[in-house]
């Protein structure tokens, strides 16, 4: 089986390195790729034509789409580059897919939904996007879904990895920095690791490839619920117990609304997702986020 690698540089990517290695030959295809033999590949998604070319050039069995556009606010300023990355490109892969006759594994986002209410969302519930990003991944689950193609949709959320920046290291800086630290205790959600959400699209591909009515969308987070304000405090007590010296504490950290901190592009404030359909169609047990956060933690404070 032949499994190409979209976007392997990223938090998700470099773990889809190693969980996808056992499963064939596995293809990286990055913004600069340089493959022998191929001297104009390309994995740049904001150019789908030249990754279509490159693509269709490799005939994969599958591709894992690990590529996107992240920039949440800066998405209100650039719709149309969102939504080429974003929506454009993996509907065009999708529909090459269809036609090879192999599988795409894509991931998605609960900014999605409006965030409204407190009830974890499922696979069904309706959707209606707050912000530029959210519209332009929407519109890459539609264009996958209406393409034909066997695919993998995986929704998730609060991606965090010891690779690359994110929420945890941010207040691991700012704990050093600060005596206390403000964060916002209304958005509510699951940190869930680029490792644990690559060891479920390994699961889950090998398991679908075999059986073709696995083929939909998927929500892949942790266990658990948690606002940023107690990740904050989890993150500096666990920092703190494992010896790292910073100037907050768990108890210096105050929760505020959202409105503490305007931003351009609109947050939803309930980020959670029912993960049942995953757990049962796949067999899998997901962890607690706490699990995966302080296995990142782990791995990112310095040894004593």
């Amino acid at each position: 089986m032949k499994i190409v690698l979209l976007g392997p540089n990223g938090q998700v990517g470099w773990e889809l390195q190693r969980s996808l290695a056992p499963l064939g030959e596995l293809i990286l295809l990055g913004r600069s790729p340089q493959l022998p033999g191929h001297p104009d590949a390309s994995g740049d998604l904001a150019q789908a034509d030249a990754v279509i070319a490159t693509l269709r050039r490799l005939q994969p069995d599958v591709v894992v789409n690990a590529a996107a556009y992240t920039a949440v606010d800066k998405a209100e300023t650039e719709p149309a580059l969102a939504q080429a990355i974003n929506a454009q490109a993996p509907g065009a892969i999708a529909r090459l897919m269809a036609e090879l006759g192999g599988w795409l594994v894509h991931y998605s986002s609960d900014y999605v939904f409006d965030g409204s209410g407190s009830m974890a969302r499922t696979e069904t519930d309706a959707t209606d996007p707050l912000n530029s990003y959210g519209r332009s991944k929407l519109a890459g689950e539609r264009a996958i879904q209406g393409s034909g193609c066997q695919h993998l949709i995986l929704r998730t959320s609060w991606v965090h990895g010891a690779r690359g920046g994110n929420f945890a290291r941010t207040m691991l800086r700012l704990a050093a920095e600060r005596d206390s630290l403000t964060v916002v205790d209304d958005q509510i959600g699951a940190p869930t690791g680029a490792d644990l959400l690559a060891d479920i699209t390994a699961h889950a591909l090998r398991q679908a490839i075999l059986n073709q009515d696995m083929s939909g969308t998927y929500h892949a987070v942790a266990t658990g619920e948690v606002s940023f304000c107690g990740y904050a405090r989890h993150v500096i007590d666990q920092a703190l117990r494992a010896g790292a010296v910073l100037k907050a504490s768990a108890d210096t950290v105050k929760g505020v609304p959202s409105t503490a901190y305007p931003t351009p592009a609109a947050r939803p404030k309930n980020s959670r997702l029912d993960t049942q359909k995953l757990q049962q169609t796949f067999g899998l047990c997901l962890p607690d986020w706490r699990q995966g956060v302080d296995r990142l933690l782990a791995e990112v404070l310095p040894t004593r």
